[in-house]
Formats: C-alpha cells, sequence, structure tokens
C-alpha cells in the first residue's frame, strides 16, 4: 500500500474536525474522498500534506510514518499537493511558475517517467501555447492545470488534488477530469476530492464518503454507484 492514513485526528482550536479518520491508496490508483462541504475532506488533505499537523493518528507512505513532518519534507518524500486555491504565482509566467514546482537535486532527464517541462506540454498542449503568458492572465481551467503541471514537476508518486474542477464551465470539467486520468495512467497516484461525485466516480477505482469529520461509507466506485442511501443522505443536496 502505498498510503495508509490511520486513526486521524485533527483540530482547529478547539473544534475536533477529523475524528479516526482511515484512507488508503494503492499504487497507481485514483481514490476519491467525497462529502458535502464542511465535512472534513480538505482537512484530511491537509493533514496528510503536514499543513494541519495531526493530534493522533498515523500517515503512513511507503512504509514510513510522515504524520506531523513539515510540509517541505512531505514533499520531497514524493506527495505532491494542489489545493482548491491553486496558488499559482499571478506575476510569474507558466513556464517560471512550472519551474517553481522542481525540487532539489539532480533530475535524470533520460528517466521516462521523469517530469519535465516537454512531457508537461506534452499532457497540457494549452499551457504550452501560453507558456510566455502571466499566471493571472490564464482562465481558471489554465490556471487549475499550471497548479496540477506544477505540482508534477516534483516528480511526485502519490497526488493531492483538491476540488479540481470547481467554479469550471462543463467543457473544461471534463478537460480536467480527462487529464487526471491520462496522469493516473503515467503510474502517479491521485487522492482526489471533488465535490462533483459523477465525475469522481467516472475517475476512481474506489472512494471514501465523508460525514462530519470521519467516514460514513467506503468502497468501490460501482458500490456507491448502487447506493441511492448512501448518495442520498452524504452526497445530495
Amino acid at each position: 500500500m502505498l498510503l495508509e492514513v490511520e486513526n486521524l485526528n485533527a483540530y482547529y482550536g478547539e473544534s475536533h474536525v477529523l475524528q479516526d479518520m482511515s484512507v488508503q491508496v494503492d499504487q497507481g490508483e485514483i481514490v476519491a474522498l467525497l462529502g458535502r462541504n464542511g465535512m472534513g475532506k480538505t482537512t484530511t488533505l491537509k493533514s496528510i500534506m503536514g499543513l494541519v499537523k495531526p493530534r493522533s493518528g498515523n500517515v503512513i507512505y511507503k512504509g514510513e510514518n510522515i504524520a506531523g513532518y513539515p510540509p517541505y519534507k512531505i514533499a520531497k518524500a514524493g506527495i505532491g499537493y494542489v489545493p482548491d486555491e491553486r496558488w499559482i504565482f499571478p506575476t510569474l509566467t507558466v513556464v517560471e511558475n512550472l519551474l517553481m514546482g522542481i525540487k532539489g537535486g539532480k533530475i535524470d532527464k533520460k528517466n521516462p517517467h521523469v517530469w519535465t517541462l516537454e512531457r508537461i506540454f506534452e499532457h497540457f498542449p494549452s499551457l504550452e501555447k501560453r507558456q510566455k503568458s502571466k499566471g493571472a492572465n490564464l482562465s481558471g481551467g489554465e490556471q487549475q492545470m499550471l497548479a496540477i503541471g506544477r505540482s508534477l514537476m516534483g516528480n511526485p508518486d502519490l497526488l493531492l488534488v483538491d476540488e479540481p474542477t470547481e467554479g469550471l464551465a462543463p467543457l473544461l470539467k471534463k478537460e480536467v477530469r480527462d487529464m487526471l486520468d491520462s496522469i493516473s495512467k503515467t503510474g502517479v497516484s491521485i487522492l482526489l476530492v471533488e465535490h462533483n461525485y459523477k465525475i469522481a466516480l467516472s475517475l476512481a477505482k474506489r472512494v471514501y464518503v465523508m460525514k462530519k469529520g470521519s467516514c460514513a461509507f467506503s468502497g468501490t466506485a460501482e458500490e456507491l454507484a448502487s447506493r441511492e442511501d448512501i448518495r442520498k443522505k452524504y452526497l445530495e443536496v
């Protein structure tokens, strides 16, 4: 198992936001984390990434417990994070933003699995066309692709992606969905937080549905698709 999150508890002040939350991601798979707003999905990703320090529980990544490590150590261990705010640099060009994602150390450019600018542009042709444009001048969809591309430049084995289709037009939602599918086929594992459960089910092998701070359902995408009771109780408005 690539990632095993075990009984994670996290707080914002006195508020107990995550309550014994557990998630697993295997090598090469997409796993979706679903639920209504405020259930703790983003906090789960931030706790894995070290942006929120868990009060208790384990985050086992490649056999090592990284719970409570600072974010830069977790990134160096091979986990990339694409926040829902995207956090691109608005005054830098597309290329400059992408280069900011490179981690320290030598990169073997002859390795076909290494993410280089050329490989990013193969997967994100719209970014290649806009490579000299500043981040602030990109559309919402292009900014989302840039945020994902920048994270890939760190050559992660696991990508944490938070609400990638939020606020995008239907055609762009499909483009981002297809792009994540394409990235997964390169061997990168993805833990996906997505408000659109139909998009999530079209991508993920397995899903977790969150209620307030904990897991209400875990199973395959097919099992959730057949559970109208779970969808109505925890997902549908």
